[in-house]
């Protein structure tokens, strides 16, 4: 990617990527270092995931679970760090095993340094999640 792109940018490109199912392009957008916060992942699921390998290793066979083919709406918000950029964004698509309906609203906060990604948080429904899935995690 180029250098000259605002996080906003790159965060958009990152969704892009998350929507064609391109787990390794996305999890490239991050730092060595990353680490990745679900602080209300299910249990069972890591709620910390330390290191770009081990983010790949955690995502890569998402697109097997969940088929998600649309993101219904995106804001993007600056701050007064110019490195953090928070989001509101969802998704829709169906869980691949059992054809059910997932449809899931986040708020994300992502930090960069060198334009790359060091720390993703994300914040969802654990609920909708479990239900989506009868009740099993991916």
């Amino acid at each position: 990617m180029s250098d000259d792109l605002t996080n906003v940018q790159r965060l958009q490109h990152g969704l892009d990527l998350f929507l064609s199912k391109d787990m390794k392009a996305w999890t490239d957008l991050c730092a060595e270092d990353v680490v990745a916060e679900f602080p209300f992942a299910p249990e069972g699921s890591p709620s910390v995931i330390e290191g770009r390998a081990a983010l790949y290793e955690y995502l890569r066979g998402y697109p097997e679970t969940i088929d998600v083919r649309e993101l219904p709406t995106t804001t993007m918000y600056t701050t007064g760090d110019p490195d953090l950029v928070v989001m509101e964004w969802s998704v829709a698509g169906t869980v691949v095993r059992t054809g059910n309906p997932y449809a899931m609203r986040y708020a994300t906060f992502v930090t960069f340094r060198d334009g790359e990604i060091v720390t993703y948080r994300e914040y969802w429904n654990p609920q909708v999640f479990l239900a989506a899935l009868d009740g099993q995690g991916f």
